[in-house]
């Protein structure tokens, strides 16, 4: 009853009108962002996050917070949502946990049922969103609660096992995915040390005194790297697109769809709960397990709608399953939570077991926030998908100079300081070399991200233990999350080298 009430006084939060009005732009952006090939969440929610500290200035901190968090969230499920409309119409994915929905969405689409794979796809997200958020909503407090049981060891050994997940998963190459995680922790370093106050890689030179701007780092590896490829590359997509037809499906395709999509958003729940699983792994778990209990496999790939309907809910069940380790135990599970992560930092929350109790309203009201954001999507999108669908024609003519223009005025409005907008150029051009050679970029941001938090943690372990490096080892929790770490590690590895380069990798 206790959650109830918290979760009603959410919905108070939620429902306040500016809240209803961030919901609605986040999710629309966030549908806008997942159908256009390339841009995906991450870039999106990194992007919005200048726009949304302009917006919410002059409000009170804690007010300010939310309101910034429910439109970063609306990009995010939202982008999930979007993400099919060019995986069913045009053969390309707007981001990659819609890759699988290609291989039966286009052919439904070539067979002119695209409406009706659009529809199933809408309805099946809504469902997975709203069996995640009541997950979300039972399991945070009793994890919240848990997790206040932690010491500094075991926090310390809980990032750890957080940044070896999402090394384990992302990208094509492990050693790679490693090499960025370093790197992301060696750039936390940079700046002004809050203990000893001496002054590290900063070079004599004073702007580096605070560190590196995290929504600067972000905004530049993601957003201003896709200009920079859309730029050099050129890309065009070939296939032609469907045509949409007739958009509500027939009863038959709801009886054929209804258990996949139950079976989807559990699945993609528990498998985005995982820290590094994320939701690209869902759905492709939910297509090929939809396809071997499938009274008829036969059909799939050749445009059978369970095809579509699993994974879609898959991946939206992932990105709600993926909210509970970002908001009770302060680790993120994947690139775009770490972004969200960050974003909170920004305003002064720490994700984390206190989350609840020390800002009940963000907490509460950004899952409130989600619930109103879901059925805000499934409006939006079973009536306006053709004009979802336009959004694929927009020229990059068009396109890349908004996304410049947005990041270099929504960086500098941050700390009004050109140094950033050099940054941001500079970490364009390295975020666009690194995934032209298959760096993965979310490592680097998760170890910008929790750099400082494992630093802090380890500290204050070392000095309980008088220096006793065997603290991390000594207490059982704390051992648990080490074990987990290289049992991840040891598994993908042994995973990678048995199936062949390549096959187990994931792209957040």
């Amino acid at each position: 009853m206790e959650t109830l009430a918290y979760l009603l006084k959410g919905f108070q939060t939620a429902l306040e009108w500016h809240n209803l009005l961030f919901a609605f732009v986040g999710v629309l952006i966030g549908t806008a962002v997942g159908v256009l090939p390339g841009i995906g969440p991450m870039s999106g929610v990194a992007l919005l996050i200048p726009l949304t500290a302009t917006m919410t200035a002059g409000a009170q901190p804690e007010e300010a917070a939310a309101s910034a968090i429910i439109l970063l969230a609306g990009v995010y499920y939202g982008a999930m949502y979007g993400g099919s409309t060019t995986s069913i119409l045009l053969n390309t994915p707007g981001e990659s946990s819609s890759v699988v929905t290609t291989l039966d969405g286009y052919q439904l689409a070539r067979q002119g049922r695209a409406g009706a794979a659009l529809a199933i796809a809408a309805i099946g997200s809504f469902v997975a969103g709203v069996v995640s958020l009541v997950g979300l909503v039972f399991l945070a407090r009793p994890l919240s609660d848990l997790a206040l049981s932690f010491g500094p060891a075991d926090y310390f050994s809980l990032m750890v096992l957080g940044l070896c997940a999402v090394s384990g998963l992302a990208g094509k190459s492990m050693t790679k995915a490693l090499i960025m995680t370093v790197m992301g922790l060696l750039l936390s370093t940079i700046g002004m040390d809050n203990v000893s106050g001496v002054a590290r890689f900063t070079y004599d030179i004073p702007v580096l005194y605070q560190g590196l701007e995290f929504l600067t780092v972000a905004v530049g590896l993601f957003a201003m790297g896709e200009v920079f490829r859309a730029i050099l590359e050129r890309e065009r997509g070939e296939s032609p697109v469907g045509r949409i037809g007739k958009v509500m499906p027939t009863r038959q395709e709801l009886g054929q769809s209804a258990m996949p999509i139950m079976r989807g958003s559990l699945l993609g729940f528990l498998i985005g709960v995982l820290p590094g699983a994320g939701a690209t792994l869902a759905s492709f778990f939910a297509y090929v397990l939809e396809k071997k209990w499938s009274k008829h496999p036969e059909k799939f790939g050749r445009g059978a709608i369970e095809g579509v309907a699993a994974p879609e809910s898959a991946n939206n069940g992932a990105s709600g399953g993926a909210m509970i380790p970002l908001l009770t135990l302060g680790i993120p599970g994947s690139g775009t939570t770490a972004i969200l992560m960050g974003a909170l930092i920004m305003y002064n929350i720490q994700p984390g077991p206190l989350l609840f109790s020390e800002h009940p309203q963000v907490a509460w009201g950004l899952i409130a926030s989600m619930f109103i954001g879901n059925v805000m999507l499934l409006v939006l999108n079973m009536p306006l998908v053709k004009l979802f669908a336009k959004i694929i024609e927009t020229p990059p003519k068009y396109l890349l100079p908004l996304i410049i223009a947005i990041s270099v005025f929504g960086v500098y409005a941050v700390q009004v300081n050109i140094f950033d907008v050099f940054l941001l150029i500079v970490c364009g051009v390295i975020g666009y070399v690194l995934s032209r050679n298959d760096f993965p970029l979310a490592p680097l941001v998760l170890g910008l991200v929790l750099g400082p938090m494992i630093e802090n943690n380890m500290r204050r372990a070392l000095t309980a233990s008088n220096g006793d490096w065997t603290v991390f080892v000594a207490k059982p929790m704390s051992l648990c999350f080490l074990l987990v770490a290289v049992l991840w590690i040891t598994v993908v590895l042994w995973r990678k080298r048995s199936r062949g380069k390549g096959e187990v990798s994931v792209k957040f």
